[in-house]
């Protein structure tokens, strides 16, 4: 019988777990998130700007929410300050990877964090507001810690894949640049053999991801 990891791995189709889209948005996070990621780099070093800027932009959303559903102001605020607090803390990780927007994230602690209240002290409405007029949660908070892990994991992979490797697949899922401009500007003969080259990339980063994996621990 296949070791118990080993059916853990393979019994589910490799590319739920390990797919282009990972790959993607760990190459393209600093680009296209460079303003989120400064304000985080700022919040773990408790700038006084950022923290602003963070208040700013995202206590509206929360409050909102809270009022429309049973809250007050104050309440509000505590829900909010308490979801910055966790942010804060997990920005402190340096293995830690946000994936999604900071207001995302924020909205999806408050959102958790007050529904909890409610529950507890017996205000909890039938009908839950404003989900839809705010801001869509996507997944929840576990899942979202679980797609942090894979991404923290493949950012780590990919930086130690070395070149040529990143730098083709870096041509190849964010400048889309096809197999014959890959191979022109890499020096392969043909466009066959730089889609074989890219193919071993693939097959290596696969391999440093999911030495990291470690599933069963």
């Amino acid at each position: 019988m296949p070791p118990k990891n080993f059916l853990k791995i393979f019994l589910l189709p490799f590319w739920v777990t390990f797919t282009p889209h990972l790959i993607l948005k760990v190459v393209f996070k600093v680009r296209s998130d460079s303003n989120e990621q400064l304000l985080l780099k700022g919040l773990a070093n408790n700038d006084a700007k950022a923290i602003d800027t963070i208040y700013k932009d995202n206590f509206n959303v929360v409050q909102a929410f809270v009022l429309n559903n049973n809250g007050s102001y104050d309440e509000a605020r505590d829900v909010f300050q308490e979801a910055v607090i966790a942010l804060y803390e997990k920005s402190k990780d340096e293995s830690f990877v946000l994936t999604c927007q900071i207001r995302t994230y924020l909205f999806s602690i408050s959102r958790r964090l007050w529904l909890r209240r409610l529950s507890q002290i017996g205000r909890h409405s039938a009908q839950i507001d404003g989900l839809e007029d705010t801001i869509p949660v996507e997944e929840d908070m576990e899942i979202h810690e679980k797609r942090n892990a894979e991404f923290s994991m493949m950012d780590r992979a990919f930086n130690s894949l070395g070149e040529p490797c990143k730098s083709i697949l870096e041509s190849y899922y964010i400048q889309k640049k096809d197999m014959t401009e890959i191979a022109q500007s890499f020096g392969y003969t043909n466009s066959d053999n730089a889609k074989n080259q890219k193919y071993k990339c693939l097959m290596r980063l696969k391999k440093l991801f999911f030495a990291q994996y470690n599933i069963g621990e």
